[in-house]
């Protein structure tokens, strides 16, 4: 008897997925409420669980196809689980090998589980010690007969990613590059006869050529194909949405950050053994974006077909970085929390948005967004607001310039500031004010505590 394995409902708006990775193969045993595949959706990855034990009977869907909700990905046998693996219909047998009786197909299923067990680096206590590695990498390393167990990762904790396995495949196309025969070694009757000389008649001096680029100095011309992943495609399709379906405009400012760093210099030590956390910018900048929001309510708000909807609750959304592309969870009302809360709450999203660890629900809604680009080095950007929100703020690089205080010339830590808007609900003057508001805040670090 075969249960089959369906694309389960993946949550409100998401209607298709990718599937990302088969964390289990033909023939391989199974637990009932163990995982069995990842599907990638344009917001998180999602495993589907095995409802009964039994083997992997078959698999319909393969990694990188497209799948909605209900589609059926594969099948496992429920009948006599561990005694017989079903033969995989993808491969059928060749004409000259034997059908084997039902004890020895379920011996050589059983021979190819423990083969792939020592190939996946499970060692001989059954723990499992697979090769940490993105969807995107395994995909193309599969490609290019790529083993991940020689591939050192640079990911977070060691995680094999995309750029890791195009450096092994450079390396490896250096190292099979045949190397010149020298022209000693050439032998010499295979070498012409010389021809006689030519009686010689004055030429004119001939005329300078540039200089040929040797051959070996060619520069590389390898290209490669790589598939755009579902949370790409989308992110690729939502930006382009934004400029073309608000009126989107972006206004500067700076912020001088002395204040902010001298009361972490003075603070720092005490909040992190009081909290647990460190103190730095990110929360100073929710408050002042939530001060900011309460004076101009409309940055806070969204269209509705010919309405305004002001929402006055404060769901931050925070950007994070990720392999993949941007991700963007939420603070949940970042009002009602004090610093130590947001700074343990950003942490903690953004670790999870780095492990792929994040739910759906930790990326839904969000009233504003923060977008930290100094992180990166960058010192001045125009951010693209992350319909349907109106209003985004980037943060950028502290570095120290010489600014004019008091009639006297100093060397300040500085930081630009941008706001992108949605000219349709906001008006010029009230994004520069609203971004003024964030710099006096900013600048007066104590007064933020009001804001709470």
């Amino acid at each position: 008897m075969a249960g089959e394995i369906r694309v389960p409902t993946l949550g409100e708006s998401i209607v298709e997925a990718t599937v990302g990775k088969w964390l289990k193969q033909v023939g391989d045993h199974v637990e009932a409420g163990e995982p069995l595949v990842e599907l990638e959706t344009d917001k998180v990855n999602v495993e589907v669980m095995a409802e009964e034990s039994g083997v992997l009977g078959r698999i319909d869907k393969e990694e990188g196809s497209d799948v909605a909700i209900g589609d059926v990905l594969g099948a496992v046998e429920t009948n006599g689980a561990g005694a017989s693996a079903p033969v995989q219909q993808n491969a059928p047998a060749s004409e000259s090998q034997p059908v084997q009786p039902a004890a020895q197909v379920g011996a050589s299923a059983t021979t190819q589980t423990e083969q792939r067990t020592v190939e996946a680096g499970q060692g001989s206590d059954g723990h499992d010690q697979e090769v940490a590695a993105s969807p995107v990498a395994r995909r193309m390393a599969a490609a290019n007969n790529v083993d991940l167990a020689g591939v050192q990762g640079s990911g977070p904790g060691g995680r094999v990613v995309k750029g890791d396995v195009a450096a092994q495949l450079h390396q490896g196309e250096q190292q099979a590059a045949p190397a010149p025969v020298p022209a000693a070694e050439i032998a010499p009757a295979l070498k012409p006869a010389p021809a006689p000389a030519p009686t010689p008649r004055p030429q004119p001096a001939p005329a300078p050529q540039p200089a040929s680029v040797p051959q070996a100095a060619q520069p590389d011309r390898r290209e490669e194909r790589i598939r755009m992943t579902r949370r790409r495609q989308t992110i690729a399709r939502r930006l382009v949405e934004a400029q073309h379906n608000a009126a989107m405009l972006t206004t500067f400012n700076e912020i001088d950050m002395s204040a902010i760093m001298a009361l972490r210099k003075r603070r720092g030590e005490a909040f992190l053994k009081r909290y647990d956390v460190k103190l730095g910018f990110m929360s100073f900048f929710t408050k002042a974006a939530v001060g900011a929001l309460k004076a101009f309510p409309m940055l806070n708000a969204e269209i509705q077909g010919d309405e305004f909807v002001v929402k006055h609750y404060y769901d931050i959304g925070i950007a994070v970085g990720v392999e993949e592309g941007l991700v963007v969870p939420v603070v949940r009302d970042a009002d009602r929390k004090s610093f130590a809360q947001l700074e343990r709450e950003i942490g903690e999203l953004a670790k999870r948005a780095r492990e792929g660890t994040l739910g759906l629900n930790d990326l839904q809604g969000g009233t504003f967004t923060i977008t930290n680009g100094g992180v990166y080095g960058s010192l001045m950007s125009t951010p693209i607001l992350n319909a349907p929100q109106v209003g985004i703020l980037g943060m950028h690089k502290t570095q120290e310039r010489p600014v004019v205080v008091n009639g006297e010339i100093v060397v300040r830590p500085m930081m630009y500031v941008a706001l992108s808007y949605d000219h349709r609900i906001v008006d010029g003057s009230e994004a520069v004010r609203f971004l003024v508001r964030v710099k006096e805040l900013a600048e007066d670090p104590e007064s933020l505590l009001l804001e709470g």
